[in-house]
């Protein structure tokens, strides 16, 4: 049977992108459906210009949202809904933020490699090595180490990654999101139906389940 498509607009550095891949996952068992679905995870910088170094969180933090309090005041809020959906956010360990870049170009050599399983892994992975963690993936050395952990070939992934592979990719994909008005992440498409944000599981299974009704009308 043909598998429902699915694709992730997603920014590493974006929490609400890890809540709302745990509410797709959760979508997609409480949907319960007699057919597979196929997740493509499609990059979206959300600062394309940060230094290759990335930056103090802090520092980063105030200027962007004009003090440090009001960004705490924030990520109480991102840790206390990401407990409900399994999420870790340790920001107390988040030293950095990160130029997100080698990260995804991480995602586009998993990605051509065409496990699914390791992808999603991966993914998930990334993240957690982020936000729980406190680890700065913007480093080449701690991608090719998260890499490793889920089961990919070390040389093959610094190879990859060194060499700029999957560049063109990425900017690929940034371009189609701007033509397709995406302008903020997560945004999650099922069947070619939009979803904006960390929706609960319950908006991303019905929308699965109208999905699989369209495809079978």
């Amino acid at each position: 049977m043909q598998a429902i498509e699915i694709s992730v607009n997603y920014d590493f550095i974006c929490p609400w992108c890890w809540i709302g891949h745990l509410n797709l996952a959760s979508g997609i068992r409480a949907a319960n459906l007699p057919v597979p679905v196929s997740i493509q995870y499609v990059p979206f910088e959300l600062n394309p210009t940060m230094p290759a170094h990335g930056m103090d969180r802090r520092e980063y933090r105030t200027a962007k949202f004009g003090s440090w309090v009001r960004s705490q005041g924030m990520d109480a809020q991102v840790a206390a809904t990401g407990l409900a959906a399994g999420a870790q956010f340790n920001y107390d360990k988040v030293g950095r933020t990160p130029n997100t870049r080698l990260a995804h170009q991480l995602m586009q050599y998993a990605l051509s490699i065409g496990d699914a399983h390791k992808t999603e892994a991966l993914y998930q992975s990334i993240f957690v090595a982020y936000f729980s963690e406190g680890h700065d993936i913007g480093l080449l050395s701690i991608l090719v180490e998260i890499a490793v952990k889920n089961g990919f070939d070390a040389a093959a992934a610094e190879d990859y990654l060194t060499q700029d592979r999957g560049l063109a990719k990425v900017g690929e994909a940034q371009q189609l999101a701007q033509q397709q008005g995406i302008r903020s992440v997560p945004t999650v498409f099922i069947a070619g139906e939009a979803i904006s944000g960390a929706q609960p599981p319950a908006v991303f299974s019905n929308a699965l389940r109208s999905a699989l009704e369209r495809s079978t009308a």
